[in-house]
């Protein structure tokens, strides 16, 4: 064995022994088994598709509710575009000319949006079952995605409304420290109930709304501390400089921001998994495999279960070990276990 490996083995070991550590590398083990990577980038251009409708729509509409008020127009719009700190006014700019012909926009805004979000539901659901490794013999079916993807239409517009809103009452740095603390905590309270009604209409039923809770918490939170800061940033360091970005700045900065936003919803999913299935220490350096090495390895596998009639059967030879353990056994594994069996779980369960 090399320096190199005992050196990676020995920090493999500490981290096993410490929960936070080998909690937190046991959600960033999780999302690559996952291949969270890709669905991120799903989530990424189905919800860029979705934006621009989702934008025209609203102008299209405060332009004939407001008609008669150009200032409240101009100021709600600018809180909708709040959601998307330094590129939120070249979006604005973007936008702005094509609400002269209302019938028009409102037409090509609700069919834009209704595409847009169905595909977002649909990758966001393909996501969820992705992370909880849900069999594909018990998934939803094409009807039941349908229904969900209203669903999370109705919590799209809803989030919309009352993050506009918020964003209206004030921020850090551009009003009186207390007004914009008051905010925040308004902001934090909205988007996790945001969290919470996007990931129960996204989780396929098998999994219980109580093990959604705690990536629902560090999602909402996530979310408000990243636009804060964005906003601050906004405020403090570039003013003015919008001007400078030009399309492509407008293009890569906003498919930047939802990317972001999307690891930070799938990373609070994979918690969730992590949590409920107890899928910690992970180990960073095979042989040997950790309990929870196991157990995760064996649901990538199990969820490829197509027919209720199917029985998928996983099994390893010899039993888990931790990097202390391999140490002591002089860097072999016990082979004279039978080993353990892991079956595909049934559709009233997500874990074996």
């Amino acid at each position: 064995m090399n320096v190199v490996e005992r050196t990676i083995r020995r920090a493999d070991a500490l981290q096993q022994r410490h929960l936070v550590p080998s909690f937190v590398f046991g959600v960033i083990k999780k999302y690559g088994d996952d291949n969270a990577g890709n669905l991120a980038v799903q989530i990424t251009y189905t919800f860029f598709v979705t934006v621009f409708p989702l934008l025209l729509l609203l102008v299209t509409i405060l332009a004939i509710v407001l008609a008669g008020s150009p200032s409240d127009r101009a100021r709600v719009l600018h809180s909708a575009l709040g959601q998307f700190p330094i590129i939120g006014q070249q979006l604005g700019h973007n936008i702005h000319a094509i609400k002269r012909s209302s019938a028009f926009g409102l037409v090509i805004g609700i069919v834009g949006l209704v595409y847009g979000s169905t595909g977002l539901a649909q990758a966001g659901l393909y996501s969820m079952e992705q992370i909880w490794n849900i069999p594909a013999a018990v998934r939803p079916n094409y009807f039941t995605r349908m229904i969900r993807a209203g669903i999370f239409l109705v919590v799209l517009a809803v989030g919309l409304i009352l993050t506009t809103t918020l964003a209206g009452f004030g921020t850090f740095g551009t009003h009186n420290f207390w007004l914009g603390a008051l905010g925040e905590i308004l902001a934090v309270i909205v988007n996790v109930a945001l969290y919470f009604a996007a990931f129960r209409t996204l989780t396929p039923r098998q999994v219980a709304t109580r093990s959604l809770i705690p990536g629902v918490i560090i999602g909402g939170v996530a979310w408000t501390i990243l636009q804060a800061a964005g906003a601050y940033v906004v405020g403090h360091d570039l003013k003015g400089a919008s001007a400078l970005y030009g399309l492509f700045g407008l293009v890569l900065g906003l498919i930047a921001w939802i990317y972001l936003g999307a690891e930070i919803t799938l990373y609070a999913a994979e918690i969730n998994t992590v949590l409920h299935h107890r899928l910690w220490p992970r180990g960073m350096v095979q042989p040997p495999l950790t309990d929870a090495d196991q157990r995760s390895l064996a649901f990538q596998v199990t969820q490829n279960q197509r027919r209720p009639e199917q029985e998928v059967i996983t099994r390893f030879r010899g039993r888990p070990m931790t990097q202390d353990e391999y140490r002591e056994r002089g860097y072999q594994g016990d082979n004279s276990s039978p080993g353990i069996e892991r079956r595909a779980p049934d559709e009233r369960r997500t874990d074996t």
